[in-house]
C-alpha cells in the first residue's frame, strides 16, 4: 500500500479544491463538505507553513515540508496524520498545495518495518536472493556477496551459475522452475557447493524459496535463502558411517576377517582407500604390552578396500608383512599412540625413506592421508591407514575425530576376535590332545575318521571316537558325544574317553562298559551340576570269528554297509537312555559280517540340522555311503562334505571302519584235559605249530607261556581247557578254563617254591591279562613277531 494514501489539493486562494476517497475515509468530510472551503477550517494548529499553506501563499524557501500534525476530525476528535505537503506550479508560477496524508500510527509502523526490513537484509547471516521470471538476480543481501565472492551489484541480472560457487546449478533452477510454475513453496533443499574462504571443502546449504506476488496475485519474482548446513551435515553422515560399522564390522570371532569388514566400511564414505595392518601378536591371540609400539614390530596386512579395481593404492596386499620406515606416518602414529594428519601430501617429504611407498603416492594421487592406532584396552593391535586420491576434499580435524571413534569401535571388535582367537586355540589343543590323533593299525579293522569342530561358540565340543586293540586280534570301536559346547564338554569328554581306555583292557562286554560309563557320568554329575549326560556307541569285532557285538546308549545307530553295496542302518540295536539316567540296563546285539563289510560310526551333528528333520540327514549319509568308492581316507572325506550340514552348529565325528577276516592258517588251538601230563604235550602242539609258521625264535618264551598257563589252569581252575595260538600283527597265546577265579600277579619272596608263573609271562610276553566269558575266563598273552617284548 502507498504510504500516504489520503490526496487533497489546496489551491492558490487557500481552499480545497480536490479530496480524495481516501481522505473522506480517513477524516470523515465528503468531499460535498469540504471541497471550496478554507483549508485552514482542518488546521487547527497553523504554525508558518501551514499559515502559507492556508494563505495560498507561496512554500517557505520554496520547498514542501513533512510533519504529522493534529487534525479536526467530521465527528469533532483529533486525528494524529501524517502529513505530506509539496508546492504546486502552474503557467503563472504557484499555483497551491498537494496534501497527502496517512494515519501517523500506522505510517511510523511501516517507516519501521522498512528500516527493520532493510537492516534485517542487510544483517542476515544467511544468504538470501530475489529472482524474477528469467532466473536473474534482482535482488541480493550481503550475506550473498559474502558467499559468492562477488560484489552485489555484479550479480544483479546474472543467472545462478555465472559467477555462483554452487554445485549444483541445475538443481537450484529447477527448484526456481517449480517455485515460479506451480507456486508451492520448496524448503529444505540440500545443495552443494564451494566458497572462496574455504575452497578446499565442499559445503552443504539448505536452499528454500517460495514465490513473491503483488496484491492482484502478478508474479514479481522468487525469493531464495539458503542455511549453512555442513556441519549438521556431517555429523549425520559420521552417525550414519558409526551406525553402518556397528552392523557390517564383528559379524564374525574371526580377527582376520573382523579387519577385512573395517576396511569395507571405511570406504568409500571416509577414504578412497582403506588399510588395516594388525601385529602378528594380535592375529595369533597372543597379549601384547599396553604403550607405543616401536616401528620394528612384526605387522601384516589383515584388511584392504579401495575405490579403484586391484587397489593400485595400496604398497602391500592382504596377507603380506608390512614395514615401516623412520619418519612415515605409521612409524610416527605407533611410536605415539596418537593419530597422524597429513592434509596435503608430498611424496618425496612424507615417504622420503619409504620409496615402495612413495612411488604408490606419486602413482595414484594420494593428496591426504591419515593414520591412526588400533587402540582396545589400552593396548595397541595394529594401525588402520585412511587416504583419498579420487576424492579432492583434504582430511581435516573433523575427519580425524570421526576415524578415531570408528577405530576405537573397530579396535574393540578386533580385540574381541583376538580373545577369541586366543580361547579358541586353547580350546582346540586342549581338545587335540584330548582325541586320539592316530588309529592304530589293526589286522581287524581298516579305519578312517573325520572330526569336525562346531563352528559356534569356542569351537569344541564333546564328540570321541577311538579303536582300542583288545586281546585275540579283537578291536573295539566307540563314538561318544557329550552334551554341551564348550570346554567343559570337552573336559568331561576326556574323562569318559579315559575311563573307556581302562574298561577295554579289562575286556568287559559292550554293555558292562556302558553301564560302567552310565555310573561314572552320574558320579561326576553329583559334583558338577553341568554335568548334563552323554550318549555313546561301543561296538566289538572279532576277526576269527566275524562276531560284531554293540551296545548303545542313546546314541545315533550306526550305518552297515555290504559288500554289495547295500546300505542298512542297524536301528534294532537296543537303545538304552543316554549316559548319567542310571537305573536302566543295557543291551547287546550281535551281527556276523562278510569280509569287506564298512562300518560307519558317526555323531548326531553329521546328520542333524536346525529345522531339519533327522531323517533327512540319514538319507543323505545313506546315499553318500551307497556311492562312496576309493579309500576310506577319501570316503571320509566325501561323505562328510556331502553329509554335514552347511551351518554346522554341532560337532561333527565320522568313523568309518572296514573289516578283515583273519585266515583259518593262521589260528590253531587244542582241547587239553585237566591231567598234569597234558603240560609237556600242550608244549610239543605248540612248538610244531610254531614251526609251520616260521616262529622258531619264539619258541623258547611261547613254551615257558603255555608250559605256565596251562599248569595254572590245571591246578586251579577246573575243565574244560583249551590252548589256542592266534598269529596277527602279534603272537596270541590263550588258555581257557570253565573257573572266574581271577589269576594274580606277585612277586614270590626268596622262600616260596610257588608263585612265579605269572610273573615270568608278564616279563617275557608284551602285554597279557584276563577276559571273561558268560561261564569261563581266559588268560593270554601277547609276543611281537619280531625284535624284543615291548
Amino acid at each position: 500500500m502507498e504510504r500516504y494514501p489520503a490526496t487533497a489539493f489546496v489551491d492558490g486562494r487557500g481552499r480545497v479544491s480536490l479530496w480524495s476517497p481516501e481522505a473522506e475515509a480517513l477524516l470523515g468530510y465528503t468531499a460535498e463538505e469540504v471541497l471550496g472551503t478554507p483549508a485552514a477550517d482542518l488546521l487547527p494548529l497553523p504554525g508558518e507553513r501551514e499559515a502559507a499553506l492556508a494563505a495560498g501563499e507561496g512554500p517557505p524557501a520554496g520547498q514542501g515540508w513533512d510533519g504529522v500534525r493534529r487534525v479536526r476530525h467530521h465527528d469533532g476528535h483529533a486525528v494524529r496524520l501524517a502529513v505530506r505537503v509539496r508546492p504546486m506550479l502552474g503557467a503563472a508560477g504557484h499555483a497551491g498545495w498537494a496534501v497527502s496524508a496517512a494515519d501517523a500510527g500506522q505510517a511510523e509502523r511501516e517507516t519501521v518495518d522498512r528500516a527493520i526490513g532493510q537492516v534485517l537484509f542487510s544483517q542476515c547471516p544467511f544468504p538470501v536472493t530475489v529472482h524474477d521470471r528469467d532466473l536473474r538476480y534482482r535482488w541480493v543481501n550481503d550475506a550473498t556477496a559474502r558467499a559468492v565472492g562477488v560484489p552485489a551489484e555484479r550479480l544483479v541480472g546474472r543467472r545462478i551459475g555465472d559467477d555462483s560457487p554452487y554445485a549444483d546449478v541445475s538443481k537450484l533452477e529447477h527448484m526456481l522452475r517449480r517455485v515460479r510454475d506451480g507456486g508451492e513453496p520448496v524448503l529444505d533443499l540440500q545443495v552443494h557447493g564451494r566458497v572462496p574462504s574455504d575452497p578446499d571443502h565442499t559445503r552443504v546449504w539448505s536452499a528454500s524459496s517460495f514465490r513473491l506476488t503483488d496484491p492482484a496475485g502478478g508474479l514479481l519474482g522468487m525469493c531464495q535463502w539458503y542455511v549453512d548446513v555442513t556441519e549438521g551435515h556431517r555429523a549425520q553422515q559420521r552417525l550414519a558411517l558409526l551406525s553402518e560399522a556397528s552392523e557390517r564390522i564383528g559379524t564374525t570371532l574371526d580377527v582376520a576377517i573382523t579387519a577385512q569388514e573395517l576396511a569395507d566400511t571405511a570406504v568409500p564414505d571416509l577414504a578412497d582407500m582403506a588399510a588395516v595392518d594388525l601385529f602378528e601378536a594380535t592375529m595369533q591371540g597372543e597379549e601384547f604390552p599396553p604403550g607405543p609400539v616401536d616401528r620394528n614390530v612384526r605387522a601384516r596386512r589383515a584388511g584392504l578396500s579401495s575405490t579403484r579395481r586391484g587397489t593400485p593404492e595400496a604398497a602391500y596386499l592382504v596377507g603380506e608383512a608390512v614395514a615401516y620406515h623412520p619418519g612415515t606416518p605409521q612409524a610416527r602414529c605407533l611410536a605415539t599412540g596418537m593419530p597422524v594428519l597429513v592434509r596435503k601430501v608430498d611424496a618425496d617429504e612424507t615417504y622420503a625413506l619409504d620409496e615402495r611407498r612413495a612411488s604408490r603416492v606419486r602413482e595414484t594421487g594420494i593428496h591426504s592421508l591419515m593414520a591412526l592406532p588400533l587402540l582396545a584396552r589400552g593396548t595397541t593391535l595394529g594401525v588402520a591407514f585412511f587416504s583419498r586420491s579420487l576424492n579432492p576434499e583434504p582430511y581435516d580435524e573433523g575427519d580425524v575425530a570421526l576415524a578415531e571413534d570408528f577405530c576405537s569401535r573397530a579396535a574393540v571388535w578386533v580385540d574381541n576376535a583376538r580373545r577369541y582367537t586366543r580361547e579358541h586355540t586353547t580350546a582346540l589343543a586342549l581338545q587335540r590332545s584330548l582325541l586320539p590323533r592316530s588309529l592304530p593299525d589293526t589286522l581287524a579293522v581298516e579305519t578312517a575318521y573325520r572330526y569336525l569342530p562346531t563352528a559356534s561358540h569356542a569351537g569344541t565340543g564333546g564328540d570321541w571316537f577311538d579303536v582300542l586293540p583288545l586281546s585275540g586280534a579283537r578291536v573295539a570301536m566307540v563314538v561318544g558325544d557329550v552334551i554341551g559346547h564348550d570346554l567343559h564338554a570337552a573336559a568331561v569328554m576326556g574323562r569318559l574317553r579315559t575311563a573307556v581306555h581302562t574298561l577295554a583292557d579289562l575286556d568287559l562286554d559292550p554293555d558292562e562298559v556302558l553301564t560302567q560309563l552310565d555310573d561314572l557320568v552320574i558320579r561326576l554329575a553329583r559334583d558338577d551340576p553341568d554335568v548334563q549326560g552323554a550318549t555313546c556307541l561301543y561296538a566289538v569285532y572279532d576277526p576269527v570269528s566275524r562276531r560284531c557285538v554293540l551296545a548303545r546308549a542313546g546314541h545315533p545307530p550306526p550305518a552297515l554297509v555290504q559288500p554289495d553295496g547295500t546300505v542298512a542302518f542297524l536301528e534294532d540295536i537296543p537303545s538304552g537312555p543316554p549316559l548319567g539316567v542310571g537305573a536302566f540296563p543295557f543291551e547287546t546285539s550281535e551281527r556276523r559280517l562278510e569280509e569287506g563289510t564298512l562300518l560307519a560310526l558317526y555323531t548326531d551333528g553329521l546328520v542333524e540340522a536346525p529345522g531339519q528333520d533327522v531323517d533327512v540327514g540319514l538319507k543323505r549319509l545313506a546315499r553318500a555311503l551307497a556311492g562312496a568308492e576309493g579309500p576310506l581316507e577319501q570316503m571320509c572325506g566325501e561323505i562328510v562334505e556331502a553329509v554335514a550340514p552347511q551351518r554346522q552348529s554341532d560337532d561333527v565325528a565320522l568313523l568309518l571302519a572296514r573289516t578283515h577276516v583273519l585266515e583259518a592258517d593262521r589260528v590253531v588251538s587244542w582241547d587239553l584235559r585237566a591231567d598234569s601230563a597234558q603240560v609237556a604235550q600242550a608244549r610239543s602242539l605248540a612248538a610244531r605249530q610254531l614251526a609251520k609258521w616260521d616262529l622258531e625264535s619264539l619258541l623258547f618264551t611261547t613254551e615257558l607261556i603255555v608250559s605256565e598257563l596251562v599248569t595254572n589252569a590245571i591246578r586251579h581252575a577246573r575243565g574244560p581247557i583249551r590252548l589256542r595260538l592266534v598269529r596277527a600283527d602279534s603272537l596270541i597265546c590263550e588258555v581257557t578254563d570253565g573257573s572266574l577265579s581271577a589269576p594274580h600277579l606277585r612277586r614270590a619272596r626268596i622262600n616260596d617254591e610257588g608263585g612265579r608263573g605269572l610273573f615270568l609271562v608278564a616279563q617275557v610276553s608284551s602285554r597279557w591279562g584276563t577276559r571273561y566269558g558268560r561261564d569261563c575266563k581266559t588268560i593270554w598273552a601277547e609276543q611281537p613277531l619280531s625284535g624284543p617284548p615291548r
